[in-house]
């Protein structure tokens, strides 16, 4: 049962991811390319909300949303990347010659794979995604990576360059043959619309994490396939960064809408992550259907 001060923290939360709303594309961009995951990147704008929310409710006052938000990004990234044993993390800007720096983006860096990044160290990496990708002001990079224009400069030079010369020649990391048939079953029974099907496939204790609205478990499960009943989604097994998911499509576009994520133990799902609450995430996504 709900209190009073529940309800009136969930509504500032709400509003809160109303007037954040605009901003989430933008830094998701941000923290993908930082950590070469749109997975791990949307972590890392959950915590980045999660720790302004806290901060605003002890702030009389409230900052410039949108440099404020990118700087608790760049933190929270520094400390996953860090705390994952990620290499090349160094936060140090780069300092010394600038030779060659210029103004416009390089049309490379910013056509570059998410996975490409993770070769340049973290501070050229922030730089070049600031700046080129991002479309940031000197200034504006400086301010968030806690450094200076002239180190910024020479981050950029680094970074676009490092990137210029990178080949992607990762192979894809090998499927489990189990894992795909339990997607592919889960698939074929949720086209199918068989829901009972589908249910039966899911654990008692099955966790549900629909990013950015909601968590459930176990019985309370059972209305995120209610819901989906009155709606025209399928699903395709797809590889996404090297692992298997489903990418959903809605009826009558072409596009991939958004990604689900199972975790399967045996022949039961233990766990869904569905995407649908942040598909922007689809439109930075390096994926394979298979």
């Amino acid at each position: 049962m709900s209190t009073p001060l529940a309800d009136d923290l969930a509504r500032a939360r709400e509003q809160f991811l109303a007037v954040v709303d605009d901003v989430r594309p933008a830094l998701h961009r941000y923290c993908a390319r930082l950590t070469g995951s749109v997975i791990e990147g949307e972590d890392i704008v959950q915590d980045t909300l999660a720790r302004a929310f806290y901060a605003l409710s002890q702030s009389p006052e409230v900052p410039p949303l949108r440099p404020w938000l990118f700087k608790i990004a760049h933190n929270c990234a520094v400390d996953f990347l860090r705390g994952h044993s990620h290499s090349r993390t160094e936060v140090r800007a780069d300092l010394g010659d600038v030779a060659g720096y210029s103004e416009t983006p390089d049309p490379g860096v910013v056509r570059a794979a998410l996975t490409q990044f993770l070769a340049l160290p973290l501070s050229q990496r922030s730089a070049v995604i600031l700046k080129d990708v991002l479309g940031h002001s000197l200034e504006e990079t400086a301010e968030t990576m806690a450094t200076t224009i002239q180190a910024v400069k020479a981050a950029l030079v680094r970074g676009r360059a490092g990137l210029r010369a990178l080949q992607d020649d990762e192979a894809p990391r090998a499927t489990d043959a189990e894992t795909r048939r339990a997607l592919d079953r889960y698939a074929a029974l949720f086209n199918a619309r068989d829901w009972d099907g589908v249910r039966g496939l899911v654990a008692d204790d099955c966790r549900l994490d629909l990013v950015a609205r909601s968590q459930r478990r176990g019985k309370a499960v059972g209305m995120y396939f209610t819901n989906y009943a009155k709606e025209q989604v399928t699903l395709r097994l797809v590889r996404l960064e090297g692992r298997l998911a489903l990418a959903a499509h809605v009826a009558g576009a072409a596009e991939v809408a958004y990604f689900i994520l199972l975790e399967v133990v045996g022949d039961k799902v233990q766990a869904i992550r569905d995407y649908r609450y942040v598909s922007y995430i689809a439109r930075e996504a390096e994926f394979e259907v298979l």
